[in-house]
């Protein structure tokens, strides 16, 4: 019987782990996941594909660990023995980085240098190889050089978290070249889903939305409506991380859609799916501005459609349909039916709801 393919995963919590995993799983891997420990569970996004570990039909396991822990991270890759790594963990909120930019860079930056030592190392003891995955991030752009966007385009970060990203990226090519580690970066452009933390700024305006048309909130806060952003679906964009990892050669990819749109763009649509004129909610809050913004982010994916034959198959508006959809449907504002990927929004439904519940 042919041994299943064991992957390790960090950031296994987040919207992206999340979806990977069940990709993984949908493949026939064994996944495993390093969590952080805290004082309250945070696996709410991958508690629908856990199983207890004492099952023996169980292919998710999580191990306690973390980015700022070499040691820890040496010896869960001595255990699980993966033949993939998917670097996904991170201090991923750029304005939070701004405030806490030490520990964003450790767990970013020197995150990323320890998984690398502990592979380079577990290789040199065992002879097995391991194929690495690092997430980085169009934030890398940062002031924008060329547009769009594309692999040989010059970084130039303009935040704690965008700058611990390109030395991540770099330590990636580093080892590929100086140690012969299939290691691959993948230039991910902002991709979004229901699963997106509530703090950043498309789930922040959709999960609002909902808790506009339930009465429960009257003002969203907001800071800069100018930023444009290339949007895409995170289910569509970790498909492009596994494709890295099959492909002969290690190599880096930019995963965009090729579009760009304002978060106005972003706040018009949202507001419009429940019939709201979003300019009667929404409050401008300097708080939420950047020391440095980064104005314009298009990315060009020829490469990658090209080289591992991926395609994005979800719009921007439908994207932005799905989201709001889903903070209703979690908020029991509309029926709990219809498909993730074709949104249907019972409009009647929501005009009486909104009718009663917004004052």
């Amino acid at each position: 019987m042919t041994e299943s393919k064991r992957a390790l995963l960090t950031g296994i919590t987040g919207q992206d782990g999340s979806y990977l995993s069940e990709l993984l799983l949908e493949k026939g891997y064994e996944v495993h996941g390093i969590i952080r420990r805290t004082s309250t569970f945070n696996t709410d996004r991958i508690d629908h594909i856990y199983e207890d570990p004492h099952n023996e039909q169980a292919r998710l396991f999580l191990h306690y660990g973390d980015l700022t822990d070499g040691t820890t991270l040496r010896r869960i890759l001595e255990e699980v023995k993966p033949h993939e790594i998917y670097n996904l963990g991170a201090q991923s909120h750029v304005r939070v980085s701004f405030d806490s930019p030490e520990y964003t860079v450790d767990a970013v930056g020197m995150g990323t240098l320890r998984l690398l030592e502990a592979i380079r190392d577990y290789r040199h003891r065992t002879g097995i190889d391991v194929r690495f995955y690092q997430a980085g991030s169009s934030e890398m752009y940062g002031k924008v050089q060329d547009v769009p966007q594309r692999e040989s385009t010059p970084f130039y970060p303009r935040s704690p978290y965008a700058c611990a990203k390109v030395y991540a990226h770099w330590q990636t090519i580093n080892y590929r070249e100086s140690y012969g580690l299939f290691a691959c970066n993948g230039i991910l452009f902002n991709h979004e889903s229901p699963r997106r933390g509530e703090t950043f700024v498309t789930r922040k305006i959709t999960r609002a939305i909902a808790r506009i048309v339930a009465g429960q909130q009257k003002t969203l806060h907001m800071g800069n409506l100018d930023a444009k952003r290339d949007w895409g679906y995170a289910k569509d964009y970790v498909k492009a991380m596994w494709l890295m990892l099959q492909q002969d050669v290690a190599d880096d990819y930019v995963v965009a859609t090729g579009e760009t749109h304002s978060v106005e763009k972003f706040l018009e649509l949202s507001f419009g799916y429940v019939n709201l004129n979003w300019r009667d909610y929404v409050a401008f809050d300097e708080r939420y501005l950047r020391p440095t913004e980064v104005d314009l982010l298009i990315g060009d994916p020829t490469k990658t459609k090209e080289k591992l034959g991926w395609q994005p198959s979800v719009t921007f508006e439908e994207l932005v349909r799905l989201m709001v959809e889903a903070d209703l449907k979690a908020m029991g504002l509309i029926p709990l039916n219809g498909h993730e990927h074709q949104p249907v929004l019972d409009q009647a439904i929501i005009r009486k709801v909104i009718g009663s519940g917004v004052s």
